[in-house]
């Protein structure tokens, strides 16, 4: 059986709260070797630490999400510094943009930008003085992202988690020496666009994720997503690949090791 990362899961959700452990031995069973728990603020942050402590094929990163910042100090670096610190903490994330649900009123607007991209900020900052990467996110921003994201270049590569963009898109990301991740919208009837993105990138700069408990692929769509549907996700991408599944995993496996810290 092929080896694979998820390198991107929300295990700390409470969609899991009462089978977790169930949870990782499936994945484990369908050999899902690591999983990378994504913190959304400190607390879910703190909480991905916990469970990277608990179980020994699990890391995590260590972040706020662009659509809780209303909720963020205002300097969240001199707490993330202290959770980077830990061991098990293998990149910093996920951060980014998120312009999809701006709030009601548009006046605001301008200054909920500018808070996101506040924080953003820092945690890149953070991410540059630890010798970490980001786990990006970005919705309706592409643009703003990446711009801001490109004076980092050369002391932060991000991963574009949940990638739905264009391959012009694909392209510009790596070119900036990042790289773009695959969820199971790969799988879905109408992601058309993704596998011609998936097509089109290089079996070296790409990761596989479940984004769990969200997008779970088909034959699971609707219902709670899981890291052990990563097969699914490959069996997909390696058909649009066109190669054999132990040529992903060596590749996906490769790249994830050398932008996290899984040490």
């Amino acid at each position: 059986m092929a080896e694979f990362f998820d390198t991107h899961a929300h295990l700390d959700y409470p969609d899991y709260a009462q089978d977790l452990s169930e949870v990782i031995s499936r994945a484990q069973s369908m050999g899902i070797t690591k999983i990378i728990s994504i913190g959304t603020n400190l607390e879910s942050s703190r909480r991905a630490i916990e469970l990277a402590e608990k179980f020994s094929n699990v890391y995590a990163v260590i972040g706020w999400h662009p659509s809780e910042v209303l909720t963020a100090p205002d300097d969240l670096r001199p707490a993330l510094r202290e959770l980077a610190r830990h061991p098990r903490v293998a990149a910093i994330g996920e951060t980014g943009l998120d312009y999809h649900r701006l709030p009601d009123d548009k006046a605001e607007h301008p200054e909920y930008k500018r808070r996101q991209a506040a924080i953003f900020e820092q945690q890149m900052d953070v991410a540059a003085e630890f010798g970490l990467n980001c786990v990006i996110h970005q919705r309706d921003a592409f643009d703003d992202t990446f711009a801001q994201l490109r004076p980092y270049a050369g002391r932060v590569r991000g991963v574009f988690h949940c990638f739905g963009e264009s391959v012009e898109r694909m392209k510009k990301v790596l070119e900036l020496g990042s790289l773009v991740s695959f969820t199971g919208i790969v799988t879905f009837k109408n992601g058309h666009n993704v596998r011609e993105t998936v097509a089109a990138t290089p079996l070296d700069k790409f990761m596989i994720e479940t984004d769990c408990p969200y997008l779970a692929p088909a034959p699971y769509r609707g219902k709670r997503c899981e890291p052990a549907y990563v097969k699914e996700i490959s069996e997909t991408v390696a058909q649009v690949k066109m190669c054999p599944p132990e040529e992903l995993s060596a590749a996906t496996c490769k790249t994830a090791k050398e932008f996290f810290r899984l040490g």
